[in-house]
């Protein structure tokens, strides 16, 4: 016959089933035990809070997911929290750059357009001839 052994009881319930243990028997135990007791359990206390106060912080109290203390990054640790910051700003810079050379590259159109025409100088002066210009540019396309 096989001996079955019982799975490991996790941690907290073998505390639990301890502490309830020594609460039943509490009365038949001497001063010096019930002394070593408290103070074995005054140790487990103290170093279970040091080790929580150790322990990593995944959720800051802003709600947001972190590991750590940002206080204490290391250098990779901060360059890597403003690596979006910089993508973000340079694509900016890239955005703006492309709007202006598509600007500059319409008005160099329509300016090279007026002055290879022939036109009155009224034209020139006409405020919807810019918008004129355009539209029949994108119609001979």
């Amino acid at each position: 016959m096989k001996n079955a052994s019982h799975p490991p009881m996790p941690q907290e319930q073998l505390g639990h089933a301890v502490a309830h243990a020594l609460t039943e028997h509490a009365e038949a135990l001497s001063y010096d035990i019930t002394e070593r007791l408290r103070a074995a359990r005054a140790r487990a206390v103290a170093q279970r809070k040091v080790s929580l106060a150790s322990a990593p912080q995944w959720i800051n109290q802003n709600g947001a997911i972190a590991l750590g203390n940002p206080d204490q990054l290391s250098f990779w640790g901060r360059l890597g929290s403003m690596l979006p910051i910089l993508g973000l700003v340079l694509g900016l810079v890239v955005i703006d750059h492309l709007q202006t050379e598509s600007r500059i590259t319409e008005l160099v159109e329509v300016d090279s357009a007026l002055l290879m025409d022939d036109l009155p100088p009224a034209a020139y002066t006409d405020p919807g001839f810019a918008q004129f210009l355009k539209l029949t540019k994108d119609h001979s396309q």
